[in-house]
């Protein structure tokens, strides 16, 4: 097992494991580690990718120098390895929205958690990381992104996963791959606001979109998470 590692904005590098037998095209695993003065890690990944992971970010820094441990929901694939990494990295803390926090973080986590309120910022020294509740969006009810200011990128986890093995980063469409992996899986939750909640986060104009799954994305955010609700107010919103 290989982990990569590519920077798609300053100081933001995504870490990706492919997985070859998930889908018809293979599954990407992505972590995002923001390098300041104090470090942040977006997914832990899976338990058993923590050496590969670990290896990967040992190519930049000494992985004890993490000090925030974060994910986007509580799922084997963004937390699994959590554990793990608070271990490695002795001053490390898991940073995660205050109903996350209470529902399952408290009593997951070796270390006791920060819990963080909807738009609370962590200033890690020259980035700053805005925490934004999105629940059940795209899934789990204490689903929440990460907003980095200084570089515009929305750490936006499941949102525009697609499968394949692509680049590190892209500039094309990333909506009509990720209906298709929609079409495939069904992960979402489909609400009445779904499609609200993709458009309040494409109020941010953020140009960078890192994705848990597939290709970052370089360009306009805003237009791609507009895009994304009118793809799935369409085909799964829409009452008949």
């Amino acid at each position: 097992m290989t982990t990569n590692l590519d920077e798609i904005a300053a100081g933001v590098y995504r870490l990706s494991t492919v997985v070859p037998d998930i889908g018809p095209s293979g599954f990407t695993f992505n972590q995002f580690l923001l390098d300041d003065e104090e470090p942040l890690l977006f997914h832990t990944g899976h338990r058993s990718m923590f050496p590969s992971i670990r290896d990967a970010i040992e190519r930049l820094m000494p992985v004890e120098r993490l000090r925030w441990i974060t994910f986007g929901h509580v799922e084997s694939d963004e937390c699994g390895a959590m554990n793990e990494f608070l271990t490695a990295a002795p001053e490390a803390q898991v940073a995660h929205g205050a109903l996350g926090c209470l529902v399952s973080l408290n009593e997951m986590a070796d270390r006791p958690p920060r819990p963080l309120g909807d738009g609370e910022v962590i200033d890690l020294g020259t980035k700053r990381v805005r925490h934004i509740d999105t629940p059940h969006v795209p899934h789990g009810w204490e689903a929440r992104v990460l907003y980095e200011e200084t570089t515009g990128t929305l750490l936006c986890g499941d949102l525009f996963t697609h499968l394949g093995d692509g680049p590190a980063l892209a500039s094309g469409d990333i909506v009509g791959p990720a209906m298709e992996a929609e079409a495939l899986f069904r992960s979402s939750s489909l609400a009445p606001d779904t499609a609200t909640v993709m458009r309040r986060l494409g109020e941010l104009a953020p140009t960078t979109l890192a994705l848990m799954h597939g290709s970052s994305f370089s360009g306009d955010g805003a237009a791609a998470l507009n895009d994304l609700a009118a793809a799935y107010e369409s085909q799964y919103l829409t009452p008949s």
